[in-house]
């Protein structure tokens, strides 16, 4: 089976590891409103929480509530900021809620950091 154009990154990581990362990581970025990590990871948070964000912009009501839910088991708080504080403010967006930018490399391993935002 090949991995071509399937879209996701592995991150050197097995698969429910990765999952679990990835969901914590875009709760933490919910909450704190950025996100520092390498370079995969916060591409891999953008690409999860642009799909979140569109899914969230419909508006509060039960089967959004539960769409986001489903992504999200770990923090409802989270669920609930995303859908009645953030989304609300891409409503008229198409597209490209978060900005990822560069911060160079780690010193202690030289991994490649960026650093995630809201626009």
């Amino acid at each position: 089976m090949s991995n071509h154009a399937n879209g996701k990154s592995k991150l050197n990581l097995r698969s429910d590891h990765r999952k679990a990362l990835l969901r914590n990581q875009i709760i933490s970025f919910i909450n704190n409103g950025q996100l520092v990590s390498t370079t995969p990871r916060v591409r891999e948070v953008k690409r999860l929480v642009e799909k979140l964000v569109t899914i969230a912009r419909e508006g509060k009501n039960f089967a959004v509530i539960r769409r986001v839910w489903q992504k999200l088991p770990y923090d409802k708080s989270a669920v609930y900021k995303l859908i009645d504080d953030i989304a609300p403010r891409y409503v008229d967006r198409p597209g490209g809620y978060t900005r990822c930018v560069s911060l160079g490399r780690r010193v202690s391993d030289t991994a490649p950091i960026a650093i995630l935002t809201w626009v």
